[in-house]
């Protein structure tokens, strides 16, 4: 008997021991199926989004384009944001005739521009940049602050509408030197952060500009936190807000991401920042750690319903690809590299070069993704004389069931 009952449990133990090697291996290759980082996705240009941009008279050519809603509600997505600013880089104003800019020309280095409602109508945007008593362009935002030098000038990173200090527009502002006569020949020796109460209001003669600790070098390289802003707040339209907002470098010869955060009410007391480390939320900016390389200078990181984030910017910085990968965090892990949009312009007489993509979701449509890129030229000051249209956003758009 005892026998009998030594081989049912032997048997019952084979037994047991097989269905649940067998379970297990189910449950292996379900985890298997599942990839966290899959995105089922299309992409197509948005040619009635760059038709905005090719214009004729007044403003006519910039980059560094950046938007915001002003009612701080960047992830909206629902077609239906009140009044959108947008920021921009060095401009071009003037008059242009048969697509040559005429004399007299001027180029400024930041102008903004203001957008009635989601769709791309002429008659909803208008442009505005500062002038003088006589009525020429001059520039909004121009470097006075103890971190200022000679001859240096802003260009205008990224930032948010801050509905925790007023409604205040933070905006990330390089300090620009050049080196040399060629449109690569500058560097970029500190950021500032401009404070702008009332940003539906330009000329902004009142904005302050404070100084920052946001400019470092440490072993992955030098570079400046400003590239990319994610607002994870419930009141910004973050689908699974945390109270962060999170900002984004790109650093280094290897354009490699990395990550500040703190609180909006905090956010102009750089003490209470963090730094991702790679592990945790590290004090000291110089302990900051690279998540992954190959990024671009402005970028942007889109929250999903499902608790995911998709980075969005150009391959390398400068190049013919628009890049995205999905984050299971703010901080990572980042999924593999897929090359979304391949730009149609890159190389095209006299040499275009297409760089830093970046989401503009408080634009975007339900089950979309607006994305922008500018192009340029590496002989960009003769190429604009002849060609006022190389210099200027272009637009495609991304669609998934996931953006729904």
């Amino acid at each position: 008997m005892k026998s009998l009952n030594a081989i049912l449990t032997i048997s019952l133990f084979f037994t047991l021991s097989c269905d649940n090697q067998k379970k297990s291996q189910t449950s292996e290759k379900e985890t298997e199926a599942i990839d966290p980082y899959q995105f089922e996705y299309s992409t197509e240009a948005a040619a009635e989004w760059t038709d905005l941009f090719y214009r004729k008279s007044g403003w006519f050519a910039a980059d560094g384009i950046f938007s915001f809603a002003l009612s701080g509600v960047d992830y909206n997505q629902s077609g239906n944001n009140d009044s959108t600013l947008f920021t921009f880089g060095d401009t071009y104003i003037g008059e242009v005739v048969n697509n040559k800019p005429q004399p007299g020309n001027k180029m400024v280095n930041n102008t903004v521009a203001y957008i009635t409602g989601t769709s791309p109508n002429p008659e909803s945007i208008s442009f505005h940049y500062k002038k003088d008593n006589e009525g020429n362009p001059e520039t909004f935002f121009v470097p006075n602050n103890a971190n200022s030098k000679p001859k240096q000038y802003y260009w205008g990173g990224d930032g948010f509408i801050n509905q925790e200090l007023g409604g205040r527009l933070h905006l990330f502002a390089y300090h620009v030197e050049m080196t040399g006569p060629g449109v690569f020949d500058f560097v970029l020796p500190n950021v500032s952060l401009l404070s702008i109460d009332n940003p539906g209001q330009p000329p902004f003669e009142n904005h302050r500009q404070l100084t920052t600790p946001f400019h470092f070098a440490n072993e992955i390289g030098e570079g400046d936190l400003g590239a990319g802003v994610l607002v994870n707040t419930d009141w910004a339209g973050a689908p699974n807000p945390d109270g962060f907002v999170y900002v984004y470098g790109c650093i280094g010869a290897n354009k490699t991401l990395v990550v500040a955060k703190t609180k909006p009410a905090n956010f102009e007391d750089f003490d209470t920042w963090r730094y991702w480390d790679g592990e945790k939320w590290a004090e000291n900016i110089e302990d900051i750690a690279g998540m992954v390389n190959g990024v671009s200078n402005e970028l942007s990181v889109t929250p999903l319903k499902d608790g995911r984030y998709l980075l969005i910017f150009q391959v390398m910085g400068i190049s013919d690809k628009v890049g995205m990968m999905v984050g299971l965090s703010p901080v990572g892990p980042f999924g593999p590299l897929n090359e979304i949009w391949v730009t149609p312009e890159f190389n095209e007489p006299p040499g275009i070069l297409p760089y830093n993509a970046k989401a503009h979701p408080n634009l975007s449509q339900p089950g979309e993704l607006l994305i922008s890129y500018n192009t340029i030229t590496a002989d960009f000051w003769k190429d604009i004389q002849e060609n006022a249209h190389i210099y200027r956003p272009r637009f495609i758009k991304l669609k998934s069931e996931l953006l729904k």
